[in-house]
């Protein structure tokens, strides 16, 4: 005669595995593990980005440079210091490696051997809400959402890159802090480029 499971034990073993599941999602934190991904591709994109502003200026004898003092693209807007003035970033332009998107006048299409990027990396929310990212001060404009921002000195090669990391493990106290151990001056933005105290 087979005999299957009783009642009882399904219930206990289904049990079992609620309990599991549970600690899995606690242990694991997946929204977490959304928000970390997002900040390993904003950490790669300005090292790549750095990387094609440095190669630009290696390669060209006068190269352009950027005019405007600060912008801070997405999707609907540049969001400058309050010394600046808000310009609307032209979602066919916003990317452009031709000097017209969010790092503007450098020209990497006039690399000698071609841009290095095909286009200019937005972020992966590239948002101004606040439900994504926090609202922080930077110089003296409090700056809502997720985005990347340039900012350049009129002297050719002096910059920065900027970003705003959502997760606990890279925002400044977290177990990769990358805000605060940047060397920059901004504690509440991952920094790099040429100059970080802007």
């Amino acid at each position: 005669m087979t005999r299957g499971f009783t009642l009882v034990e399904l219930l206990i073993v289904i049990a079992i595995l609620v309990v599991l599941s549970v600690a899995v999602v606690l242990v694991l934190n997946p929204a977490e593990l959304i928000k970390q991904g997002r900040d390993s591709t904003r950490i790669s994109d300005l090292s790549t980005l750095n990387s094609a502003i440095a190669l630009y200026l290696a390669d060209m004898i006068n190269p352009n440079w950027a005019t405007t003092t600060v912008r801070f693209c997405t999707k609907g807007a540049i969001f400058p210091e309050a010394t600046a003035t808000i310009t609307t970033c032209l979602s066919n332009s916003i990317s452009a490696v031709d000097g017209t998107g969010w790092v503007n006048n450098i020209e990497f299409r006039k690399i000698s051997f071609g841009s290095p990027i095909s286009r200019l990396p937005l972020d992966p929310l590239n948002t101004t809400s606040t439900a994504s990212c926090p609202s922080i001060v930077y110089a003296t404009t409090t700056q809502i959402g997720c985005f990347y921002g340039f900012r350049a000195s009129t002297t050719v090669g002096v910059y920065e890159i900027n970003a705003n990391m959502e997760s606990t493990k890279y925002k400044n106290g977290g177990a990769a802090d990358v805000e605060s151990k940047d060397g920059g001056n901004n504690d509440e933005w991952y920094e790099v480029g040429s100059n970080l105290n802007f």
